[in-house]
């Protein structure tokens, strides 16, 4: 962000005010980072671009509730959590129908290549999907996203140590379950 953009806590304000455009960019600002955090954590069968919807429906709604501006980024990351529970909390359903995590279409992929991408998705999802959510927020967080264990701990609202120590259970626990799954990664957590 540049010295001439606003902050988040400017633009909170404007959204407050009723101002449109401080609505768009805070929208435009957060919307990429709302969707990764919405595919990462949401799991295998929640459509991040659903969750990343209900999120900003959320945040338009409520925005009126935070109390401080410049916390809007840890405030935002609650507004996931707490919309991703709700869909993980539907997805049930679905179970039953048997639906099956869709890939994209990638030209000049063979097929068995698109299946195999698409299996190894699957199983990292399901793995993720078999940590407790504290471990697997701080698991997406720092390793998959890269924020530092201070960054994460201000996303979360807990302390630095208490991020560490979900880091390194998670960690233990993904590499467990991947390989109970069978699972061998060409990438491996710190």
């Amino acid at each position: 962000m540049s010295s001439s953009e606003p902050t988040d806590a400017e633009l909170v304000r404007g959204v407050l005010a009723d101002d449109d455009r401080a609505r768009n960019q805070l929208m435009d600002r957060h919307l990429p980072q709302v969707l990764q955090w919405c595919a990462r954590l949401g799991g295998p069968l929640v459509d991040p671009e659903d969750a990343a919807q209900d999120v900003f429906i959320v945040v338009l709604t409520r925005i009126g509730q935070l109390r401080d501006p410049e916390l809007f980024r840890p405030w935002l990351f609650g507004v996931v959590r707490r919309v991703l529970a709700k869909h993980r909390r539907r997805v049930w359903l679905k179970r039953w129908v048997g639906d099956v995590p869709e890939g994209a279409l990638h030209p000049g992929r063979s097929p068995d290549d698109m299946a195999a991408s698409i299996e190894e998705g699957r199983q990292v999802h399901e793995a993720l999907d078999a940590l407790p959510r504290i471990q697997r927020e701080a698991l997406v967080l720092c390793d998959l996203e890269g924020h530092s264990a201070t960054e994460a701990a201000e996303l979360l609202g807990v302390p630095s140590g208490t991020v560490k120590s979900r880091l390194r259970l998670g960690r233990a626990r993904f590499r467990k379950e991947a390989a109970r799954q069978g699972l061998h990664l060409a990438w491996s957590l710190p």
